[in-house]
């Protein structure tokens, strides 16, 4: 039975609260995972403000990069270790996990590190008014001990794209992993040990949220910031917990993210990319699409199309050759989903393709998979057109004009990502620049260049992170005067 312990001030803890860690293709148990109370929590956060004040504060930040350089090395060398661990938690297709997952993981360390390397700051000379001069140059120091609260969808990938901008400011973290996927985040403990990062920069603390781990990290005052990626209640929570001191926060939450599909798009290229952004990683993605609006001419062709890619998607294990499709996450996840589905048909939609769950063979029988699933006919009222559902599927609606789409598009309360499909450039830029969203892809989906702003508008989040735009959150701005 494997052990999944927390890592505090370069060694892991073992409690005496443990809770069972299941694999969602099975249901079965992969290990034991010890739920930090608020002792060991401010453990970790004592022992990261420790790490301000020792080695790590004092370093150059040459040899930071260095190492951190040395962390995505290691990440990559045992990355056959950290793609087990992660297809086990999460159940995704080891197609998916090990060109995504665990190649982006290891790579946020070293895009970070050297942009933290090469960023410039500011220089102004400004008259005084005795006649003299004075200069002023902007200086930047680590914000301290960041609170990073992950996801389970992209666990690696997502918590290191907080800790490698973080590490490489000079921050020390204290980790929160969801409590499905707990495995990746306890391996990185190895690797920072190995490489040599000193103890007390990186932690990592095992448990849930209300009453756990997750509520004791937010609230604890010795956490100078909290980044967290997920729904956009547990963001609230954790806004509400980190205006007690005043503390930033940085939040990529929620979405119910739009599609739009002109008629003069390049059909196959939009059918399929429509079929990634709904149906990749069983659609749980905050930036997956789940309301598809196709132009009037194509619509019923579209339709015709996605359903035939839709029902092409094979369902299985994560070794099994050309699975397409995992599991949900978890038993209460599947419930949720399902009851979505429940709901769809209750307010009168259309079922082009899905909607229950596959029959599964042996002990996947266990396992929590549902079927990609698409509905027509549905208001814009209707709760699968605007909740997310965190799930694989869409809606899919006709539209006749621009101005009618991109007002379709903004009708929500999140504002995370749009994908838009046309041959027609002057429409590409006018869609994109009126769609209330933090990114907009064009005749793309999931295309990232790290160098550049992510985050959402509206209940999507606050803040943005990527490139020099992470130093915004990461780093605190200081300016010195000097008289002449």
């Amino acid at each position: 039975m494997k052990q999944f312990l927390n890592y505090i001030n370069g060694e892991f803890v073992a409690t005496d609260t443990t809770f069972e860690n299941c694999a969602p293709a099975d249901n079965h148990v992969i290990g034991l995972v010890h739920e930090a109370g608020a002792a060991e929590v401010d453990a970790a956060v004592r022992a990261a403000r420790a790490a301000l004040k020792g080695d790590w504060g004092r370093m150059s930040v040459a040899r930071r990069v260095e190492l951190l350089h040395a962390v995505a090395d290691e990440i990559i060398r045992r990355s056959d270790e950290f793609l087990e661990a992660e297809i086990a938690d999460t159940g995704k297709p080891r197609s998916l996990a090990s060109h995504i997952d665990i190649p982006r993981g290891a790579a946020n360390f070293k895009v970070f590190a050297d942009i933290i390397k090469n960023v410039p700051t500011e220089t102004f000379e400004m008259a005084t008014p005795d006649g003299g001069q004075a200069l002023n140059y902007a200086i930047r120091s680590p914000l301290g001990v960041i609170g990073v609260v992950c996801p389970w969808n992209l666990p690696l990938l997502l918590m290191t794209w907080k800790v490698g901008p973080a590490l490489a400011c000079g921050n020390t973290v204290v980790v929160k992993p969801s409590e499905e996927t707990p495995a990746t985040a306890t391996l990185l403990g190895e690797v920072m040990s190995k490489v040599g990062i000193p103890p007390g920069v990186y932690n990592v603390v095992h448990g849930f949220g209300p009453n756990s781990a997750g509520e004791f990290l937010t609230q604890h005052p010795g956490v100078n910031g909290i980044t967290f990626t997920g729904e956009t209640r547990t963001g609230e929570a954790i806004m509400a917990a980190a205006a007690k001191g005043v503390r930033p926060v940085s939040f990529e939450l929620g979405g119910k993210n739009a599609g739009i599909v002109f008629a003069d798009c390049d059909f196959d290229k939009a059918v399929a990319g429509i079929t990634r952004s709904a149906f990749e990683n069983c659609g749980q993605v905050c930036l997956g699409t789940e309301r598809v609006y196709v132009q009037r001419p194509i619509f019923d062709k579209f339709v015709a199309a996605l359903k035939a890619k839709a029902e092409g998607l094979k369902i299985g294990p994560s070794n099994e050759a050309g699975v397409n499709l995992g599991p949900l996450i978890s038993a209460e996840h599947k419930q949720k989903v399902l009851s979505y589905f429940d709901k769809a048909r209750a307010e009168g939609a259309t079922v082009v393709a899905g909607g229950g769950v596959p029959a599964m063979p042996g002990e996947l029988g266990h396992g929590h998979w549902v079927q990609p699933t698409i509905w027509t006919g549905l208001p814009e009222t209707a709760s699968v057109v605007r909740e997310e559902v965190f799930g694989p599927c869409c809606h899919i609606a006709p539209f006749d004009t621009e101005e009618e789409v991109i007002a379709l598009a903004n009708a929500t309360d999140y504002g995370l990502a749009t994908t838009v499909w046309t041959e027609n450039l002057g429409c590409a830029h006018r869609v994109a620049k009126q769609v209330e969203v933090g990114i907009c892809w064009i005749n793309s989906w999931f295309l990232r260049d790290l160098r550049t702003a992510f985050g959402g508008a509206k209940g999507s989040g606050i803040g943005r992170e990527g490139g020099v735009h992470s130093l915004e959150f990461y780093t605190e701005l200081r300016n010195v005067c000097i008289k002449l």
